[in-house]
């Protein structure tokens, strides 16, 4: 119990002590631009990297976009004209010239080259362990979406980036804004207190319809290449996106971690193709579940689907020796043995606050790293897929020291993806029993 209680407190340590500074602007250094302003790039223009973009734009203090990067010239524009439209009644927060837009794969180093303090990293996921590896080079403050990487190589890279970044004294901020959430902190401090008891077993879900979908963002026709086609429509290959146990579903099982106290030791899964069987929909699965198991004995039973029509939850469930906590969006709901109930509501947009921490722990130069618990709980995603395509049991230590590469170096649309389509072009999903995971 104290070993669960000590990760837990550790886990909310930056979080609750930043969000008790979110509303001070400070009395801050001079920054890039030899004052108290606090210079932004963004390298991802898509919606997360516009929605991120935003909500830093709308931390106290003085702070300002200056730099913008995408592989697609389309992206970028539109991305700053909806960040422009936030900020209609202050001009001054957005203000990226021409020359500060950056096109190409090498715009991250174009952006961190272009006098900022602090980058976002909202490409697909399969670019963010050297983009991350580069910002912390670059000696620049990071804010970076989940999942943080999409092969054990690349949480390796994240991995020793976050120890580079510690020993610079970079602040890291990674998109797992539940950990941001007054109801999750509050029930984690309840957890930690004991008065649930020992967790024994958790239920995650992220179990809904889907994302957007069949080739929206690209068709055959208006896209050039092959790996064009792909990146257009990243969410549908398991490269670049790390299939939906990944993109989405590490939200919840990064609180599964959290609250249980550490990381699975060993995975075992099922899962596959049922509805979303379509060309359109590259070579990820619609549906996995997962049995996680923790060195203490204890259970995360995971559920992630996409398919329309059926029953869907996005939350998590912990159960305890003494009750029971329902979490969600907008609140947890406890349920203790002997009848008693307590609710616990959220009071501010998560989204906004792990911001709003970031950047209060840049002013106040407090300790602040996220990067290694972003990193665990993406490898615990890893490790579910790794086990559900290949149908065997896998442990961590197995998974994380694998050197099986998705992501390729890539400098153009001209290079080959490292999957391709057959002459119908369909692609070929992993099958269980006869995939290797490692």
């Amino acid at each position: 119990m104290s070993d669960r209680r000590e990760f837990l407190q550790a886990a909310g340590t930056a979080a609750v002590g930043a969000g008790v500074l979110s509303g001070f602007a400070g009395s801050a250094g001079a920054y890039a631009g030899g004052d108290d302003t606090i210079r932004i790039g963004v390298v991802g223009c898509g919606g997360r990297g516009s929605g991120a973009a935003v909500d830093a734009l709308g931390v106290e203090g003085s702070v300002k976009l200056v730099a913008m990067g995408d592989i697609f010239g389309d992206k970028l524009d539109s991305s700053l004209s909806r960040i422009k439209k936030a900020y209609a009644d202050k001009p001054g927060r957005v203000d990226v010239p021409k020359e500060n837009k950056f096109i190409g794969f090498d715009a991250i180093d174009k952006v961190l080259a272009a006098g900022i303090d602090v980058i976002i990293l909202a490409t697909p996921p399969g670019f963010r362990p050297q983009h991350f590896a580069r910002a912390v080079e670059a000696g620049v403050h990071v804010f970076m979406e989940k999942p943080v990487a999409t092969d054990a190589p690349g949480i390796r890279t994240v991995l020793a980036a976050a120890a580079s970044a510690k020993e610079k004294g970079l602040k890291v901020g990674v998109g797992l804004q539940r950990r941001h959430a007054s109801n999750y902190l509050e029930t984690a401090e309840l957890i930690a207190n004991g008065d649930i008891g020992d967790v024994m077993a958790s239920r995650v879900y992220w179990n809904s319809s889907g994302v957007w979908g069949n080739a929206t963002r690209g068709t055959r026709e208006n896209t050039s290449t092959e790996l064009e086609y792909q990146l257009r429509n990243w969410y549908y290959y398991s490269w670049i996106c790390g299939d939906q146990i990944c993109e989405q579903h590490i939200h919840n099982l990064d609180i599964g971690n959290w609250f249980h106290g550490g990381y699975p030791v060993k995975a075992r899964g099922m899962g596959g193709r049922e509805v979303r069987t379509g060309k359109e929909f590259g070579n990820i699965f619609d549906h996995f579940a997962v049995q996680y198991e923790f060195a203490d004995g204890s259970y995360m039973f995971s559920e992630c689907r996409h398919i329309p029509k059926c029953w869907n939850r996005v939350g998590e469930s912990i159960q305890g020796t003494k009750g029971r906590v329902d979490m969600g969006a907008q609140d947890a709901r406890i349920y203790f043995t002997g009848g008693a109930k307590k609710r616990i509501k959220s009071k501010k947009n998560p989204y906004q606050q792990e911001h709003d921490d970031l950047f209060a722990a840049i002013r106040s130069n407090l300790d602040y790293n996220e990067a290694e618990y972003g990193a665990m709980s993406t490898m615990t995603s890893i490790l579910g897929r790794m086990a559900t395509y290949s149908g065997q049991e896998l442990t961590m230590k197995e998974a994380l020291a694998s050197n099986k590469v998705l992501v390729p170096e890539l400098t153009s649309f001209e290079n080959e993806p490292p999957v391709v389509p057959d002459g119908d072009l369909v692609y070929a999903s992993p099958r269980p029993g006869q995939y290797k995971a490692v």
